[in-house]
């Protein structure tokens, strides 16, 4: 059961419902996510906002999911893993065995997407200050600075989900159900 109230249209603050309407809407479903963030229309805006923008960056559908999943499965949010595997999955067309790689934080086999994911990691690890090596890896899976930088775009977004459903523990939707994730908590930061 969440620990925070997961609104309904009806139910969230005026100037969320027009948000959740439209999520309703795009998905044919509305997730819990979505309605946990409509606690706080602000965080709800944020995350549609920079959503949209994070869906024009320079890096594929397939490039930025494993960015999502990656981080999510960092941070160990089960949702963010659930949901981000179902656009993979239905969207991007990923492979499954590169679907896999990334929830478990193992070598994808897919050499692009290894590196978009090593970086990920690194960028979440070194709170962005990678090393020059790991920046130099990135570059030579074929990126450039744009990229690396919309990395960072991608780990922003997803931090802001994955910390709202860790905080708030949203149960899964039924319709993700079938992408559940079970891995890792989210390791604590070091003090």
């Amino acid at each position: 059961m969440s620990r925070l109230p997961l609104r309904t249209i009806e139910d969230a603050p005026a100037e969320a419902q027009p948000r959740l309407e439209a999520a309703q809407k795009n998905n044919g479903f509305l997730p819990n996510l979505v309605r946990l963030l409509a606690n706080a229309p602000v965080a709800l805006e944020t995350y549609q906002t920079v959503g949209e923008i994070n869906g024009r960056a320079s890096l594929t559908l397939a490039e930025r999911e494993a960015v999502q999943i990656t981080a999510a499965a960092t941070h160990g949010c089960g949702f963010c893993v659930a949901g981000h595997t179902a656009v993979a999955t239905k969207k991007a067309r990923m492979d499954d065995g590169v679907i896999a790689a990334l929830r478990d934080g193992t070598q994808v086999p897919d050499a692009r997407l290894d590196a978009v994911a090593r970086f990920t990691r690194a960028v979440i690890a070194a709170r962005g200050a990678v090393s020059e090596a790991e920046l130099a890896a990135f570059r030579q899976g074929g990126f450039d600075d744009q990229a690396a930088l919309e990395v960072v775009l991608g780990v922003s977004l997803a931090t802001l989900c994955n910390f709202a459903n860790n905080l708030g523990q949203p149960e899964l939707n039924p319709q993700l159900a079938a992408y559940e994730w079970k891995g890792a908590a989210p390791a604590a930061a070091a003090q």
